[in-house]
C-alpha cells in the first residue's frame, strides 16, 4: 500500500515537472502543486486512455506515457483559465 502511494508520488512529481518543461510560460507551482499536476493528469490521461481503447472508464492511473500527456492538458488547461483572470484583472 505505502509502496503504491510512493511510486504514484514520484509519477506524479516526474510528469508534473514534464509539463511545466513543455507548456511555455512561467508557472507559479510549489513542488506540491507540480506533484498534485502529475496525479491529477495521470487520472487524466487514464481517463482518456480508457475511452480512446473503448475500455470505458476505468478508475485508477495511467502509466508513464499517459500521466505525462494527462499533465500537458491539465496544466495546459490550467494556464489558460489562469492567464485570462489575470489579464481581465490588469
Amino acid at each position: 500500500m505505502i509502496w503504491n502511494l510512493i511510486v504514484l508520488l514520484v509519477i506524479g512529481l516526474v510528469a508534473g515537472l514534464i509539463a511545466r518543461a513543455v507548456i511555455p510560460g512561467k508557472q507559479d507551482l510549489s513542488i506540491v502543486a507540480t506533484i498534485v499536476l502529475g496525479v491529477i493528469g495521470s487520472l487524466v490521461g487514464n481517463l482518456l486512455g480508457g475511452l480512446l481503447s473503448g475500455r470505458g472508464f476505468e478508475l485508477g492511473t495511467a502509466g508513464w506515457i499517459g500521466s505525462i500527456v494527462g499533465a500537458i492538458i491539465v496544466l495546459g488547461a490550467y494556464v489558460a483559465v489562469t492567464g485570462r483572470r489575470r489579464n481581465l484583472v490588469r
